[in-house]
């Protein structure tokens, strides 16, 4: 018998039923994934690996947008019908994985970065643009491999309630690991990209389809219950 549980209201408890965890009806269009990078130099290294991500993307089955976000304002600095804001916004709500590259600047990702996420919501009216999704985080550097920014990305993704996935690529000295085409040569470095792509889209078939069942939570179940209750409340009336 299981033990008593007086703080909980049994009409919203769920126990985890693995029947749930297989969609009825799976999804057979690709995989979307957006790709967001943090440099606006003209030879943005960030934004070579991030297309690197996106022709292996493409090549394993996905369907792949880029944001630029040169014109992109500060949080705050503009209101949400700002052009740049709409179209990544609209954005995130098309995709159902993302990658996040960014350089490493002063040991932290870069505020081009962090303004592109600030200017994603947690939630927009009753549409949560990132929950559920999956992530994929990437950084360049411009001398040894570090993870700082990796890292704190990882913080992020948590924070927007999206499935990170384990594996990541922190490229070391990324000025040595392009050519003169911008491509990104051949190199234990590339090999990681591959492996988290390839992490990534697996995670994005596995969950898309009932992303909505991982992230149903407890606690949101009964506050919007408790929210219906208050509104219904006829002795108000």
């Amino acid at each position: 018998m299981s033990e008593p549980l007086p703080n909980i209201d049994p009409a919203l408890f769920r126990v985890p039923d693995s029947a749930q965890l297989h969609s009825a009806q799976r999804s057979t269009h690709p995989p979307r994934i957006l790709l967001l990078y943090g440099s606006l130099r003209a030879r943005s290294f960030s934004r070579l690996a991030t297309e690197e991500a996106a022709r292996l993307l493409r090549a394993m089955g996905a369907e792949t947008r880029i944001f630029n976000p040169s014109g992109l304002p500060l949080p705050d600095d503009a209101p949400d019908t700002h052009p740049k804001v709409v179209e990544l916004r609209e954005l995130a709500q098309w995709a159902e994985g993302m990658v996040w590259c960014s350089p490493e600047r002063h040991g932290a990702m870069t505020g081009i970065m962090k303004t592109q996420i600030d200017w994603i919501p947690l939630s927009v009216g009753a549409v949560r643009p990132t929950q559920g999704k999956t992530l994929a985080v990437m950084q360049v550097c411009g001398g040894s491999q570090s993870f700082n920014a990796v890292n704190q990305m990882r913080v992020l993704g948590r924070w927007m309630r999206m499935l990170t996935i384990p594996n990541q690529s922190s490229v070391a000295k990324a000025f040595l690991e392009f050519d003169d085409n911008d491509r990104m040569k051949p190199s234990a470095y590339y090999d990681r990209v591959v492996d988290v792509m390839e992490e990534l889209v697996k995670f994005t078939l596995l969950t898309r389809d009932i992303a909505p069942y991982l992230v149903d939570r407890y606690s949101e179940r009964k506050e919007s219950s408790e929210a219906l209750s208050k509104r219904v409340q006829q002795q108000s009336i």
